[in-house]
C-alpha cells in the first residue's frame, strides 16, 4: 500500500495556548499544542469573511522540549511532519479517533519578544546607501 503514497504536512500558524510538555512513563519527551491557521474570502455580498482551522501538533524527543522551552502561545511557527491517526477508547469505552501532525521540522518565525529584541540602528534607515550593481555584461 506504500508504494506510490506520500504523507507530508506542511503548516504555518499560530499557538493557541503555550505547549504542553510532558513525558512517556519511559522518560521520553512529548510535547503537544493547537496550531491555528486561517484564511480569508469574500462572501456575496462582498464582505470579508476570516476562517481560522485548528490542528493538532505533536512533537517528540529533543524537538518537544524545544517546543516546551522556546514556545508559548501567539508563537507562529512553520511545522512540516507527517499527519498521523490514532485510536483510542474513551472515559466512557467509546472508540474515538484524532488526526495529529507529528513534526519532523519545525522553524520559529515571526519577531521575538520585546525583550529579546536587536536595538535599533543608530543610523536612520534614510540615510542609509544603498549601492546597486547593473545587469549589464550578464549572459542572461
Amino acid at each position: 500500500m506504500s508504494r506510490g503514497t506520500f504523507n507530508r504536512a506542511i503548516l504555518i500558524g499560530r499557538l493557541g495556548k503555550d505547549p504542553e510538555l510532558r513525558y512517556t512513563t519511559s522518560g521520553i519527551p512529548i510535547t503537544s499544542f493547537s496550531l491555528a491557521t486561517g484564511q480569508s474570502y469574500k462572501d456575496k455580498e462582498g464582505k470579508v469573511v476570516e476562517q481560522t482551522d485548528w490542528h493538532k501538533i505533536v512533537a517528540w524527543r529533543k524537538l518537544a522540549e524545544i517546543c516546551g522551552q522556546y514556545l508559548k502561545k501567539g508563537s507562529l511557527v512553520c511545522v512540516e511532519g507527517q499527519l498521523k491517526t490514532r485510536y483510542y477508547d474513551d472515559k466512557d469505552g467509546v472508540k474515538r479517533s484524532v488526526t495529529e501532525v507529528v513534526v519532523e521540522t519545525l522553524q520559529m518565525l515571526g519577531a521575538k519578544m520585546e525583550s529579546d529584541r536587536l536595538p535599533e540602528p543608530e543610523v536612520p534607515v534614510a540615510e542609509l546607501v544603498v549601492e546597486t550593481v547593473g545587469n549589464e555584461g550578464m549572459p542572461f
